[in-house]
């Protein structure tokens, strides 16, 4: 008996846009997203890796295009999909009426996105990734604890930003996109190497995790 999760991706899949499409519709950070694209390296291992995927799968993505993860995550799936072959991708917009977004509630109560859930070809649910990796929550609380902890006029990092004056409020911002931007390339990988362990399953990714680059130094 196929769950909710497969029964709803049988019957809306033919909704949901194809990446191109779901771009098209986009009004806001569309240059970050075709940036993002640009940026995203597929190592030769990892191709030969998706090459043995038995059968392409779907991929059901929640997204929208307000979402920092979505805007950093949506293009490495694409870029992945496009270079291999194997993966089928529909866009659902998070909001929409037939959207999938309280099947996959993260802690079973928040709408996170992007959910990525991931279909062979008989509709049944292979596994999920939803919003980024554990590894690069990890690393980039750490650098952000670190940044805070250095500067002092930043405050607590538990405080709300917008009680900090205009000036200061601007620094921390450039600092955390620095951040951001010194640890795109190695979020990139993780993310690859996530939908990499789903689309084979983790023990015939195994060789390819083997080659899992280190985070960034700090």
């Amino acid at each position: 008996m196929p769950n909710d999760r497969e029964r709803w991706a049988r019957e809306n899949w033919d909704r949901g846009l194809t990446y191109p499409a779901w771009k098209a519709t986009m009004t806001r950070n569309l240059e970050r997203v075709e940036a993002n694209e640009k940026r995203v390296r597929i190592a030769e291992h990892a191709r030969e890796a998706f090459q043995r995927v038995d059968r392409p799968l779907r991929v059901a993505a929640v997204a929208a295009d307000w979402c920092g993860d979505v805007v950093a995550n949506l293009p490495v799936l694409a870029r992945l999909a496009e270079a291999t072959g194997k993966l089928d991708v529909r866009v659902f917009e998070r909001d929409a009426d037939w959207s999938p977004i309280d099947l996959y509630l993260n802690q079973g109560a928040f709408k996170s996105i992007p959910v990525l859930a991931f279909f062979d070809q008989d509709w049944n649910e292979v596994g999920t990734f939803v919003e980024r990796p554990d590894s690069v929550t990890e690393l980039r609380a750490k650098r952000r604890a670190e940044i805070y902890a250095s500067r002092p006029e930043f405050g607590s990092p538990d405080a709300p930003v917008d009680q900090l004056p205009d000036d200061v409020r601007a620094r921390l911002q450039q600092e955390l996109q620095k951040m951001r931007d010194e640890t795109t390339d190695w979020a990139n990988g993780e993310v690859i190497r996530e939908i990499g362990a789903i689309a084979l399953g983790r023990a015939r990714w195994g060789g390819v995790r083997q080659t899992k680059g280190a985070a960034p130094a700090s």
